[in-house]
């Protein structure tokens, strides 16, 4: 079973507020106890014969959700709580810069990606078959992954994630997140 992480030392970055982390730290619990209820559920309704039932299918397909939304948190927590610089000189930063032609140049479409009209998560991977890092767009905790890939780099862009501070405005939010990186966090994400 799974326990919802303390991330609550978050609290006091600077433009996000802490109304803001504890709405949001209160979406990641539910995330983590309805993965929990649906690691039980399974066994019961398989012993009682109905994994071939439409139920069973659209818990089976509920958990991909429940547990993507809890796991995509737990790597955007885990990204935030630094001061937002990053180690030029350092494993990551060299890659960036060789993937996209320089490290501004991949901050630039990250940051494009993170304002893409919609909600969803903006996501730095790693193709672990040649290595390659991509920058994507997830709609939905439980589709549009890239098989076979590995994530360093997580932002939120659900509306949960800004709409208390910055209303509309994406934008300030963004800069928000890039101001608390917590590189030291990410870069051994990197594989």
């Amino acid at each position: 079973m799974y326990t919802a992480k303390d991330y609550s030392k978050l609290i006091g970055m600077e433009g996000l507020s802490a109304n803001l982390l504890n709405n949001h730290f209160t979406l990641y619990q539910g995330y983590v106890t309805n993965t929990n209820k649906l690691i039980e559920i399974f066994p019961q309704m398989l012993k009682a014969d109905k994994g071939a039932t439409p139920e069973f299918g659209e818990l089976r397909r509920r958990f991909g959700w429940e547990f993507n939304g809890m796991r995509l948190h737990e790597y955007y927590f885990e990204n935030l709580g630094g001061n937002g610089s990053a180690n030029k000189d350092g494993r990551l930063a060299r890659k960036l810069a060789e993937d996209f032609g320089s490290f501004d140049a991949w901050e630039k479409e990250f940051r494009a990606v993170g304002a893409m009209r919609g909600v969803g998560w903006a996501v730095l991977y790693q193709d672990m078959v040649n290595g390659k890092l991509f920058n994507f767009w997830i709609n939905e905790h439980d589709t549009g992954h890239p098989a076979g890939c590995n994530p360093i780099l997580i932002m939120d862009v659900f509306e949960h994630a800004f709409m208390l501070d910055y209303g509309t405005k994406r934008a300030g939010y963004i800069d928000a997140f890039f101001k608390n990186l917590n590189w030291p966090a990410v870069e051994p994400r990197l594989k």
